[in-house]
């Protein structure tokens, strides 16, 4: 069996950069190492770093005298091909055992089904496990709210085993209702399903974690939660390893570089202390993004051989100047609705909150601030809890703040749905002679699964929830750019679900349970419609992006603003985050090198037609939080000319 390592952390702490110094470093080490590096990510950056062209499968990548494989997961391909070959298996059974016919099911299977990503992750990883090609795979993941997902997913085949397994049991369990026998086999594709969610289990068990972080306060906090909530979801997960990132060690006269310095020793000691049984790497900053390679398999040895970084500065190919920056005052929020996107650490949440406080000190408005990020932040930046429920921060009750928790939406709507299958499953209630205990049985496995891709249906619930209930404006501060994009598309996708279940549910009219799902159901599409035709009015819904004056967020919030154009919600404005002024770099050959690196970017960003603004905002010297930190940075904006 091959070692599994998964690299993990918050969006925007270098998980590629390192993830991919630790494949070239372990390839280099002998000859007899056969490395895939795999990219679960459904925003890609993995041949970014690499500097090469990946596809759909395995790409040999030159590194050394090793040998060495890099893949970026295509998610709709690889479930395609997964359920290509299960389709008829999986109609069969659930024919058989439920009301509906494999002419009803068939199209609802066929459409596009949230949680791909996590699903074909999974396929992805087991077969490269039992292909016999690799001594090593080393898993970049998304960011942490989505790698949740992916490590609790062993369990949730489980449920559908026992849901396939119900179904599959059918005519033993009504002959033995009504005292007979029957002799039934199970299908194969459960006994074959059963043999691979063992494998998993098995895997996840052997697997290596490794966390990677950097020392700012929110990367920290983010960090011991998620370990937490990983070890809830799969507790045989085991902790190698963390990786602190772009640590500076000597702050020289630069004041910003002595503050992350004493950040930096900070960091070491709150994890040292956090975790003490896993080992400690450090990854020190050099100054400009690490590229090719060459320059991985340095980095490599630098954080897990513990040598020291030497790695020549390296400048961009444009060495063009941007335009000094004019003054801007902060934007209005015009629509009812804004959503803020974009990659993984940029400052999604430190912009949703900022524009929600501009907001409050320039109208009388009142504005609801929600993150539907699976691992929100948004307690660390009002620096008071925050949970489910509506919350008044910074002492106006007309800010409120909330995140969902999408798992408790979840199991608040099974309650309810439990108690009407209960009701509606009697044969006094439905109208009909016959016993439906087994569909109760049937229904009750089924909702013991907890779907992939619930966090970006119940959002949507819960934006149409919002919409209907709040009379102000509302801000949605999103999950990283792959995981939003599946949010903003959810809306038409629930519709057309909606109209497949209403058409297969129309057949079974007479029962009651049918008739009780129908009328939930259109309503759910009702709202989903409204809701689609709102995105489609500037007055109701608008977007922000966010990004980083680097090569690699600014290569995907390229990506990222070409497919909003084709969802038709290009940004109104681009908020390009922590940008070194010049005055702020002259004393700091480090931060002077960042800088010529962020101006041949905000250089490109300058010719680039695709949003209507560009906003700068400075990089401070102290993390933004509470209203001394809201009122820091909403005091100053600036626009590229």
């Amino acid at each position: 069996m091959p070692s599994l390592a998964f690299f993990v952390g918050k969006g925007g702490v270098g998980k590629t950069t390192v993830a991919a110094a630790y494949a070239v470093r372990t390839a280099r080490q002998s000859s007899r190492n056969r490395v895939l590096l795999v990219s679960t990510d459904p925003a890609h950056s993995l041949a970014d770093v690499l500097q090469v062209k990946l596809g759909g499968s395995p790409r040999a990548v030159q590194a050394g005298r090793g040998k060495l494989w890099a893949w970026e997961l295509n998610a709709s391909g690889l479930f395609a091909n997964f359920f290509r070959s299960y389709k008829q298996s999986i109609l069969e059974i659930v024919e058989h055992g439920s009301l509906f016919s494999a002419k009803e099911i068939s199209p609802l299977l066929e459409t596009a089904l949230p949680g791909m990503s996590e699903i074909a992750a999974l396929l992805a990883i087991r077969d490269a496990i039992h292909s016999g090609k690799y001594s090593h795979i080393v898993v970049d993941t998304a960011p942490f709210g989505h790698t949740l997902r992916l490590f609790g997913m062993p369990e949730q085949f489980v449920r559908v085993l026992n849901f396939l397994e119900v179904a599959a049991g059918r005519d033993r369990a009504l002959a033995e209702h009504f005292g007979g026998g029957v002799q039934t086999r199970e299908p194969e594709l459960i006994n074959d399903w059963r043999e691979k969610v063992e494998q998993l289990r098995q895997a996840f068990s052997d697997s290596e974690l490794f966390l990677v972080t950097t020392a700012e306060k929110f990367a920290l906090n983010e960090s011991v939660r998620c370990i937490k909530e990983a070890r809830e979801a799969n507790p045989s997960l085991r902790l190698k390893a963390v990786v602190l990132n772009r640590v500076v060690r000597s702050g020289g006269k630069c004041n910003f570089c002595k503050k992350k310095a004493t950040a930096g020793r900070a960091a070491q000691s709150f994890l040292r202390k956090r975790f003490p049984s896993a080992e400690l790497h450090l990854g020190e900053d050099p100054g400009f993004p690490i590229m090719s390679t060459s320059g991985l398999g340095d980095f490599g040895e630098h954080v897990f051989g513990g040598k020291p970084l030497q790695l020549d500065p390296q400048l961009p190919k444009s060495r063009s100047r941007v335009k000094v920056p004019i003054p801007a005052e902060w934007p209005e929020l015009k629509s009812r609705i804004s959503f803020v996107i974009g990659k993984g650490g940029v400052g999604k949440t430190t912009v949703s909150a900022a524009l929600g406080y501009h907001a409050r000190r320039t109208s009388r408005a009142p504005v609801e601030i929600c993150s539907v990020d699976p691992a929100p932040s948004l307690d660390d930046i009002f620096e008071t809890a925050i949970g489910d429920a509506p919350t008044s921060v910074l002492g106006d009750r007309n800010f409120r703040a909330s995140e969902l928790d999408s798992i408790a939406l979840f199991r608040n709507w099974v309650a309810e749905i439990r108690e009407e299958v209960d009701s509606a499953t009697t044969s006094e209630y439905s109208g009909v002679h016959v016993d439906l205990s087994f569909e109760r049985q049937l229904l009750s496995a089924l909702l013991d699964i907890v779907p992939p891709g619930l966090d970006e249906v119940l959002a949507i619930f819960r934006i149409i929830d919002l919409r209907a209930s709040t009379a102000g404006k509302m801000i949605i501060d999103m999950a990283p750019t792959g995981h939003a994009l599946e949010l903003l598309r959810m809306p038409e996708r629930i519709v057309s679900w909606s109209r497949l279940l209403l058409k297969s549910l129309a057949a079974h009219r007479k029962l009651a349970l049918a008739r009780n799902a129908a009328v939930r159901i259109a309503e759910l599409e009702l709202r989903a419609r409204e809701l689609l035709q709102a995105f489609r009015n500037s007055g109701e819904v608008s977007t922000f992006a966010v990004m980083l004056p680097e090569p690699l967020p600014d290569r995907e919030t390229e990506r990222l603003l070409a497919e909003m154009d084709h969802l038709q919600l290009t940004p109104c404005a681009l908020f390009v985050n922590r940008v070194i002024f010049a005055n702020d770099a002259k004393s700091c050959r480090r931060c002077k090198l960042a800088a010529e690196w962020q101006s041949s970017v905000l250089a490109k960003l300058s010719n680039r037609q695709s949003v209507t603004a560009v906003f700068v905002i400075r990089n401070f010297p102290f993390e933004i939080a509470g209203s001394k930190g809201l009122r820091a940075i909403t005091n100053e904006l600036w626009r590229l000319n």
